[in-house]
């Protein structure tokens, strides 16, 4: 199955990768989407090069009743997202894996930042997505492009939370108010409709614990 997802960001493209680079943000979304035992680790510099490494595991709550007999009761979930140095414009591409292990489903392909319109930084996944399941290999393909879209979308909310605190902290009193931040798009094709679902993990109530080395782990 084909998919292609595209998230729009109210912001510049260097401060979007910065966002994208920062471990808490990440643990921040993977919590925000009900996700346990997430990891975070980021190596390299927004500035430069840099690759985003997420852990986080779902209950197969998310996954069609009929099917769930293929993936058993947990769902582990690996993505690695890794970018490489900025362009003219702070425009950057690069190329996203995520790995299913219960399923098992594989997302391949690659990524794209850009300014895409004043005020606006997109950010675009192309790939492929195949499922290992005999016979009922399609209709896993559909669900997991659902809940990878949703975990898209949960990205693009705690973006936009992000950034219109930093907008309302340097806007005077009588601004205005503050646009909506962060938008996302998806289209997919394949032999079978989208099921939706969610890919991304989940929220302790504790503080995460950050390391020097750019790792943050849920409690």
């Amino acid at each position: 199955m084909r998919l292609h997802l595209r998230l729009d960001l109210a912001t510049d493209p260097r401060t979007a990768a910065r966002l994208l680079a920062d471990p808490a943000f990440m643990l921040e979304t993977i919590e925000a989407a009900g996700g346990v035992d997430g990891h975070v680790d980021v190596t390299g510099n927004p500035d430069d090069s840099f690759t985003v490494t997420t852990r986080r595991s779902l209950a197969a709550g998310q996954i069609p009743a009929h099917l769930r007999g293929f993936v058993g009761t947990r769902i582990d979930v690996r993505q690695v997202d890794a970018w490489e140095t900025p362009g003219p414009g702070d425009e950057r591409a690069g190329t996203v894996a995520i790995d299913i292990a219960g399923a098992p489903v594989r997302f391949t392909g690659r990524t794209r930042l850009w300014q895409s319109a004043p005020g606006t930084t997109s950010v675009e996944y192309d790939g492929d997505l195949r499922a290992a399941v005999p016979l009922f290999g399609a209709a896993v393909e559909g669900a997991a492009a659902g809940a990878i879209r949703d975990a898209t979308t949960v990205v693009g909310r705690v973006a936009a939370d992000r950034l219109r605190g930093r907008s309302e902290r340097t806007l005077a009193p009588d601004d205005g108010p503050v646009p909506a931040a962060g938008t996302a798009v998806d289209s997919a094709s394949g032999d079978d409709q989208d099921n939706t679902g969610q890919i991304a993990g989940g929220r302790s109530g504790e503080p995460p614990k950050t390391g020097g080395d750019g790792t943050v782990t849920a409690p």
